[in-house]
């Protein structure tokens, strides 16, 4: 027994000693918080003082040693999320993680982002190479600081490797990824297999937008587009017999849940309903891990314009990257949403017959450049990726007849991408914000703007907006006609524009915004149906007079009007089921044998149904119900013509969650035979099963119906990237708490588990002081750090936080080495 006595303590000291070891390792990993450090590359002392929630107040004698000073932070707090952006656009992220990111690095390669940043680098201005290479020396001072590399690295195994500045454009670069489909164009190539296998007319019926739900600052709703009828396709005798449609449903869901990722807004007030300045709000959404994508941060330094004064910036910046993105300047503020505007097109490339090297182009034939690209792979051999370039852009899929598409995308561009957005931070008035837009080197946004003097604007932030010609850019097109295609890009003359509207209200949420010409410019790349943008619409109508926490309680807006003719139909279904738990008059009704647990599990819905909140609370059941039930209807409406798709292309998923709304309302609506799925008896039918569904998938959970709220189901799951890699335990101290979250689609809170708010700022200019500024996960991703987390549970429950930093708690000193 003294033996086994003598191996429980050694294991003991041992699991000690390496809990004693990592935790002296994650402190060391720490950044410098208090102190001098005498660094190269400075012109004089910059000082950085963090709140206690760790947001630094960088305070320099230039521009250029903010720059590095700001590099220098984020290389200490946030290398690893740099190192993750810039490896996942240029294709490198098997090189740190092994061969699971091998696909997204297969496809993201194909872009050539690193090749292409080179160039990119090469046109900028000298300041802002200038700027840049300070940037980049701050990063790779500050990681070289560090005690201990990050801690990242240590779990990996792996040593960091520098930072350039082509990885500072690499950044941007995987926003482009992020904002633009992931660079792959799925959604114009679903659409064109869609209208492969189904009548036009019927094609352009199920992916026409709702009129209903639009709700544009430009023109009104579109027309409603026609059903066609039975003489144009019919369902009953289509082939679908032979096809299973239960692929198409899932291609349907499929697209659902990779659709979560829309929901960003912003809107401004002019300033006669806020007492002098405008105020803006913003709350761009994004997909939320540990750490959150932006850094807080106040920067200041001299106005170089006017001797004296001190430009002083508050917001977020983007590690990785030299300039505030979001925020205020004390004249202007302004922020951004997704543009939902059309930026790639599908282009058809012909091959020579005689020598597949060439290809057609309006100039007569020319030659597929090929590179190979080699994959470093982390504990395994490398990979190899020929990529076939063309003068539109490299081969990245097929047509539906066979043809290879190469996809033309702005951010292939070499001006796609440059530093103007840093000429924000000392415009000073609306105007002049709207006219620096058609400059700024970002993938294109709604550029939201408000002034101290009270005016308001928007307009598309972003260097390149393609002029078309000749061609259907909702579809793959064949450019090597003369005169079609790509013919050049917009001048900022061209740029849409709105300033101090009538109603002293803007309002965007990825929503289409612009009608006639100015939509035909800026083209559609699959626009939010409206119905969130409607929300924010009526929710600043319904005030006259504003303050910036009003901005905030749009944001956190949780009210279902969508949802609500859907939660009335369910109560409609519910009462006239074929149950007689439910509907006691239909005695005479055959109910078929064996759906007696079926009945009751339905009745058990409607009580819920009645008293549903009428908003994504997380304690309501019966919203989970409703918006089960609205997703279901919506699946089995649209499946048997996602299935004919489904039966020739596998990878077929539905164009996007919002496109099918207006088909399947006005189907249920008109109740036609011939665009019914022949398994239903009638419409009735359909929507009875849609309710067994609800009633059997929540049945399937374990636990009672009461349990089963909202917010059971939406839960967040904000973790670290390396987290799966770890035991649960441990990946709890490492990820944001599993709190259940209010908010839903189409809705001013549009929340998931991982998808949400990354940050919501609202903001008078020159009135900072009463400014919000909430953000998810805080400034660090080290667990030990002292503002790990903070602000995170202020975000998750809508309370307000300053947007300026408190009080210095600490102070670290950068002087120049002598």
């Amino acid at each position: 027994m003294r033996w086994i006595r003598r191996v429980v303590v050694a294991l003991i000291v041992i699991i000690v000693i390496a809990f004693a070891l990592g935790w002296r390792l994650l402190a060391g990993s720490r950044p410098q918080a208090d102190g001098n450090v005498a660094v190269q590359g400075l012109s004089a002392a910059v000082t950085i003082a963090r709140d206690a929630d760790g947001i630094p107040v960088i305070t320099a004698g230039n521009r250029g040693d903010l720059a590095w000073a700001l590099g220098f932070v984020h290389g200490q707090e946030r290398f690893f999320q740099m190192d993750l952006q810039r490896r996942v656009a240029a294709g490198e992220l098997a090189a740190l993680v092994g061969a699971k990111a091998l696909p997204v690095d297969e496809s993201h390669r194909k872009h050539r982002f690193r090749v292409l940043a080179e160039r990119e680098l090469a046109l900028m201005s000298p300041r802002q190479r200038a700027l840049m290479d300070a940037y980049t020396a701050g990063v790779n001072a500050g990681l070289a600081h560090l005690s201990v590399r990050p801690w990242e690295y240590l779990l990996l195994g792996v040593k960091p490797q520098p930072w350039t500045d082509a990885d500072s454009i690499l950044t941007i670069d995987a926003m482009f990824l992020d904002l633009n489909q992931d660079g792959d164009n799925a959604r114009e190539l679903n659409i064109a297999r869609l209208r492969a296998v189904l009548p036009r007319s019927l094609a352009d019926f199920l992916l026409a937008p709702s009129p209903r739900w639009e709700a544009p600052m430009q023109g009104g709703p579109m027309q409603p587009v026609p059903m066609p009828d039975a003489g144009v396709f019919d369902l009953r005798h289509a082939a679908t017999g032979k096809v299973a449609l239960a692929p198409g449903a899932r291609a349907i869901a499929m697209a659902d849940a990779a659709n979560t990722g829309i929901g960003s807004n912003s809107s401004a007030v002019g300033g006669a309903l806020a007492g002098g300045a405008a105020i803006i709000a913003n709350d761009p959404h994004l997909h939320l891990r540990v750490p959150n994508i932006w850094y807080r941060a106040q920067l200041r330094y001299p106005d170089p314009s006017e001797p004296g004064k001190t430009i002083t910036l508050n917001g977020v910046t983007l590690p990785g990257a030299p300039a505030l993105v979001i925020g205020s300047n004390g004249h202007i503020a302004w922020g951004f949403t997704n543009s939902g505007g059309d930026w790639m097109d599908w282009v058809r490339v012909v091959r020579d017959p005689h020598d597949p090297s060439h290809y057609k182009t309006a100039n007569g034939w020319a030659t597929l450049a090929r590179h190979d690209e080699v994959i470093h792979v982390k504990g395994a051999p490398d990979a190899h990726v020929t990529v076939e370039d063309t003068i539109w852009g490299p081969i990245m899929g097929e047509d539906t007849d066979g043809t290879p598409l190469a996809l033309a995308w702005t951010a292939q561009d070499p001006r796609a991408v440059n530093l103007d957005l840093l000429k924000l931070e000392t415009a000073t008035t609306v105007d002049q914000a709207l006219a620096l837009a058609p400059t700024i080197g970002i993938p294109p946004q709604n550029l939201v703007v408000a002034d101290a003097q009270g005016n308001i604007g928007w307009s598309i932030a972003g260097s390149l907006i393609p002029i078309r010609a000749g061609i259907d850019p909702s579809v793959p097109s064949d450019w090597s006609q003369p005169g079609s295609g790509w013919i050049g890009y917009a001048t900022p003359a061209q740029y849409p524009r709105i300033e101090n509207p009538a109603e002293s209200r803007i309002w965007t949420a990825n929503q289409r915004i612009v009608s006639g010409d100015a939509l035909t410019l800026v083209g559609d790349g699959g626009y939010d149906q409206g119905a969130r943008a409607q929300q924010v619409r009526d929710d600043l109508a319904a005030r006259d007079r504003f303050v910036p926490r009003d901005m905030l309680d749009i944001q956190l807006d949780d009210r279902a009007l969508f949802l609500e003719r859907w939660q009335k139909l369910l109560t409609e279904v519910l009462a006239q089921s074929h149950c007689d738990q439910l509907n006691p008059g239909s005695a005479h009704v055959h109910v078929p044998a064996g759906t007696s647990a079926s009945c009751t599990r339905l009745a058990a819905l409607a009580p819920f149904v009645k008293d549903w909140q009428a908003r994504a609370a997380t304690g309501s059941v019966g919203y989970r119900i409703v918006r089960l039930f609205h997703d279901k209807v919506r699946e089995n409406a649209l499946a048997p013509f996602a299935a004919l798709a489904s039966a020739r292309w596998k990878d077929f998923e539905w164009p996007t969650v919002e496109v099918g709304e207006y088909a399947t309302w006005t189907m249920l609506t008109q109740r036609p035979a011939w665009l019914l799925d022949p398994k239903y008896r009638d419409w009735n039918a359909l929507l009875e099963a849609s309710a067994r569904d609800v009633a059997d998938e929540l049945a399937a959970l374990p636990g009672p119906l009461a349990d089963k709220t909202w917010g059971q189901h939406n839960t967040a799951r904000i973790d670290n990237p390396l987290s799966v890699a770890l035991p649960g335990w441990l990946a709890r101290f490492v990820d944001m708490p599993h709190d259940e979250l209010a908010g839903d689609n189409n809705m001013p809170r549009v929340m998931h588990r991982a998808f949400g708010a990354s940050m919501r700022m609202d903001v008078q200019p020159g009135n900072e002081a009463h400014g919000i500024l909430e953000m998810p996960a805080g400034q660090s991703d080290n667990p030990l750090s002292p503002w790990f987390g903070k602000g995170h549970e202020a975000w998750v429950h809508g309370k307000p936080t300053p947007l300026l930093p408190g009080p210095a708690k600490y102070r670290l000193t950068l002087e120049p080495a002598r």
